[in-house]
């Protein structure tokens, strides 16, 4: 079964909310039937722990640690998932920025 679209899921810090926002714009990720720039966050916590060689946004070596962040939510076109995700990465703080693509059996049930 082929999909024709996905939803992102994108964690990123608060402070980074609008550049991931006009990176999604970019590719017209968000583009719902006669509307654009859709998307929903939330509040969240991400956990880690920095290891050996890493370039944490937060964070000493070893150490575990928690950062308020958003959990960004919208959807994009199967066919432009590489694109839309080059453009997050491009606008994303963190050096493996944690976004999950999920195809999308049906939309607007």
């Amino acid at each position: 079964m082929e999909f024709e679209y996905c939803k992102l899921e994108i964690f990123v810090p608060r402070t980074h909310l609008e550049p991931i926002r006009r990176a999604l714009r970019s590719v017209d990720a968000g583009h719902i039937g006669k509307y654009d720039g859709c998307l929903s966050y939330g509040e969240t916590t991400g956990c880690f722990r920095p290891l050996g060689g890493s370039s944490p946004y937060l964070g000493r070596e070893g150490e575990l640690c928690t950062v308020p962040e958003y959990k960004v939510e919208a959807v994009c076109r199967a066919d432009r998932v590489g694109e839309t995700l080059a453009a997050v990465k491009k606008a994303h703080p963190y050096e493996e920025p944690v976004i999950n693509v999920i195809p999308l059996y049906r939309t607007g049930l």
